[in-house]
């Protein structure tokens, strides 16, 4: 049974939230919050596998709430932005303080309950649908990379620098393999010591790096 909190300021969206997911056999709503004060007393009180949360909030906000319950060492919950496409601009904020997901409101219900599922489960996703547009228009906001920025990658081999090149240009594990003409358990491997050597928590941050450190620029 997955363990979710859900985090919105809006009644109604709890709600039908709460419903959804009281359909389904292995997921289980434990509490819900209006702010992301709450949210992050409820995550330290009740643990659960999955927060799903909202961004725009009065009071602390879900990037702030994100940034607290990750910077918690007890924490196990990894949080699942699910807002408006109108938020991409603080989405990225959200993915930089710890997120390990977006996806929007207006999304078929089945993507959004496999998406709770895919985040339980250790693993990132972004909402195919604004991959483009977030990662292009705000990976390039941050300042150029400084000598201290590429220096976070100046520790990995050359071919972990080619597969984190590659993450950042969205390619799948297998594609990976294929492009380097390695198997999927050696991009695997590689991918795991990224995880580790960079200290990244997800696929969704090593693309993050990827931009910030100038390995992948956006178009234009």
């Amino acid at each position: 049974m997955i363990r979710v909190v859900l985090v919105d300021d809006q009644p109604l969206i709890r709600s039908g939230l709460r419903v959804l997911i009281a359909d389904t056999p292995d997921l289980e709503v434990v509490g819900e919050a209006g702010n992301g004060a709450e949210a992050v007393e409820l995550v330290q009180r009740l643990r659960p596998d999955v927060a799903i949360m909202d961004i725009r909030m009065p009071g602390m906000d879900g990037i702030e709430a994100t940034r607290r319950v990750n910077a918690d060492p007890e924490s196990t919950t990894r949080v699942l932005v699910l807002t408006t496409f109108d938020d991409d601009e603080y989405v990225y904020g959200a993915l930089r303080a710890g997120a390990s997901g977006f996806l929007v409101k207006d999304m078929p219900l089945k993507t959004i309950l496999d998406g709770i599922r895919v985040v339980a489960a250790g693993d990132a996703l972004i909402a195919p649908s604004v991959t483009r547009r977030l990662i292009e228009e705000f990976a390039a906001r941050p300042e150029p990379a400084a000598p201290t920025r590429r220096a976070v990658v100046d520790g990995i081999t050359d071919r972990e620098r080619e597969v984190l090149t590659l993450v950042g240009r969205g390619l799948s594990n297998a594609e990976i393999a294929e492009e380097l003409t390695i198997s999927v358990a050696t991009a695997k491997a590689h991918l795991a010591r990224l995880f580790t050597k960079l200290d990244a928590r997800d696929r969704v941050h090593l693309v993050i790096l990827a931009y910030e450190t100038g390995l992948v620029a956006p178009p234009g």
